[in-house]
């Protein structure tokens, strides 16, 4: 499998999955047209799907013009009753791309929205990506950080985030902003002492430097960096102790502590 980032906006990406042949390709979350547009037109492809994680503009604010255009099949979350879906999916429901090429396995991820997806694919074969697995998680889990909880409650999304914490550890994460280097800054206020932390600071400070994408990230980066993965850590429960000036023995409590943080930061 093939995939690569098509920038939007400010710092949206929309991730383009090539078929096993390269003359088609799907897209995830395609909150602006044009992008797409040009590069399908540039390349001489055609659009065949888009996958669809939540409901919220920049990820969905091109979808209708290219479903107009390409009369593709559009792939979405039942619980956002988008008018353009063509599919509606909830946990454990399957996407099929490209002739039954790769299969995905749809994950329920409420908390950003409740009623966010996630697209995971296993066991992966063809060019770069051989045997790996994959996540696109839209809004859910960042690099080094979490979405914001617009409509979930802690427990909520604190499940979620512990269902992507679950997947195999060489997953790849497929978010969809370009938010690393501020996730970074601000799990550096929890874990300062963090090395793996430290770490990717300095790596994804280079990629950025050369206006590269930090992404994909994989499942076990974020078990050692990302602050909403570790809330069992006692670093982390200790950096929310001393916010809330007590003991705290939930993990979902700590969580709630550090987003609302991040929410100040």
């Amino acid at each position: 499998m093939r995939i690569i980032p098509l920038k939007a906006f400010s710092d949206n990406y929309i991730w383009v999955i090539y078929s096993p042949d390269g003359s088609k390709v799907a897209v995830v979350d395609p909150g602006d047209s044009r992008p797409v547009i040009e590069f399908l037109e540039e390349n001489e492809l055609s659009l065949d799907s888009i996958l669809v994680t939540h409901y919220h503009n920049d990820h969905i604010g091109g979808v209708q013009e290219l479903k107009n255009r390409y009369h593709c099949h559009v792939y979405a979350s039942r619980h956002d009753q988008l008018s353009f879906t063509d599919t509606e999916l909830d946990e454990d429901d399957t996407v099929s791309l490209f002739d039954d090429s790769y299969q995905f396995s749809i994950l329920h991820l409420p908390g950003h929205t409740m009623g966010h997806i996630g697209y995971f694919c296993q066991h992966l074969s063809g060019h770069d990506l051989q045997g790996q697995s994959l996540v696109f998680c839209g809004d859910t889990l960042f690099r080094a950080g979490c979405g914001r909880m617009f409509e979930g409650t802690p427990d909520i999304f604190h499940h979620s985030l512990q269902k992507l914490a679950q997947l195999p550890p060489s997953t790849l994460v497929y978010c969809t902003h370009e938010y690393t280097m501020a996730n970074i800054a601000f799990a550096k206020t929890v874990e300062p002492d963090n090395a793996d932390l430290l770490e990717l600071e300095q790596n994804c400070q280079k990629l950025r430097e050369q206006d590269l994408e930090t992404l994909p990230s994989t499942i076990d980066s974020e078990l050692r960096t990302n602050p909403f993965l570790r809330c069992t850590e006692s670093t982390v429960i200790k950096t929310a102790e001393r916010a809330e000036h007590k003991s705290l023995s939930d993990p979902v409590e700590t969580f709630a502590t550090i987003r609302q943080l991040k929410d100040n930061f």
